[in-house]
C-alpha cells in the first residue's frame, strides 16, 4: 500500500441475515463513500489484512449505515469483517471548496501569529459544537507551556497554507 488511504468508516456489526454490515460513518462525505457502485478497501488493521470490496447498496438507518456487499450474500461471510475499516485512496478524495481543508492537510501545521511568533504545531482537532477547535502543541523547548486551543473562526484564522503547512492566527483577547 504505497498509495495514502483515509478512514472512511468502521465495519460495526452484521445486519440481517443476507450479509449486510452496519457501518459507523466516519467521513463527511458518507452519501458519496457508500454509494452504490463505490469502491473501498476493507482493512484489519491489527493484522493488516486487506479486501477491496464493491458496494451494491446501501442506507441510512438511525446512526450507521446498511452497506450491502458485492459478493457478499450470507452473515457468514460477513461475520469476520466486525472492526474492520473502510478507506479510500488520496486519489478518490473529494474535491474540496476553498477554504475547506481535511483534517490530515491541518494536523502537523505551523501555527505563527501575524507578527511572526511561533506558537507551535497542530496536532488535533476537536469539534465541540459551533466550530472546531485546534490544538495547539507548543515548540519543543518551551519547557512546560500549556496546549494552546484555537478556535476555528474568522476572527482568528488569518490564512492557512496547506502546502508550507502554516496557518497564520490573530489572537484573541484571553486566547493565552
Amino acid at each position: 500500500m504505497s498509495e495514502k488511504w483515509f478512514t472512511v468508516g468502521k465495519v460495526v456489526n452484521t445486519h440481517g441475515l443476507r450479509g449486510e454490515v452496519k457501518v459507523l460513518s466516519q467521513t463527511d462525505f458518507a452519501d458519496v463513500r457508500f454509494a452504490a457502485g463505490s469502491k473501498l478497501l476493507m482493512l484489519n488493521e491489527e493484522s493488516g489484512a486487506s479486501l477491496e470490496v464493491k458496494i451494491v447498496a446501501s442506507r441510512a438507518h438511525k446512526n450507521v449505515y446498511i452497506l450491502k456487499l458485492e459478493g457478499f450474500d450470507d452473515i457468514n461471510l460477513v461475520e469476520k469483517y466486525k472492526g474492520w475499516v473502510l478507506k479510500v485512496s488520496e486519489a478518490n478524495l473529494v474535491e474540496l471548496d476553498e477554504g475547506e481543508y481535511y483534517y490530515h492537510e491541518i494536523i502537523g501545521c505551523r501555527v505563527e501569529t501575524e507578527d511572526g511568533e511561533e506558537l507551535g504545531t497542530i496536532s488535533e482537532i476537536l469539534s465541540p459544537g459551533a466550530n472546531d477547535v485546534w490544538v495547539v502543541a507548543p515548540p519543543k523547548g518551551q519547557g512546560k507551556k500549556q496546549q494552546l486551543l484555537l478556535p476555528v473562526i474568522d476572527d482568528v484564522l488569518i490564512s492557512v497554507n496547506t502546502q508550507e503547512k502554516l496557518v497564520t492566527v490573530r489572537l484573541m483577547e484571553g486566547l493565552i
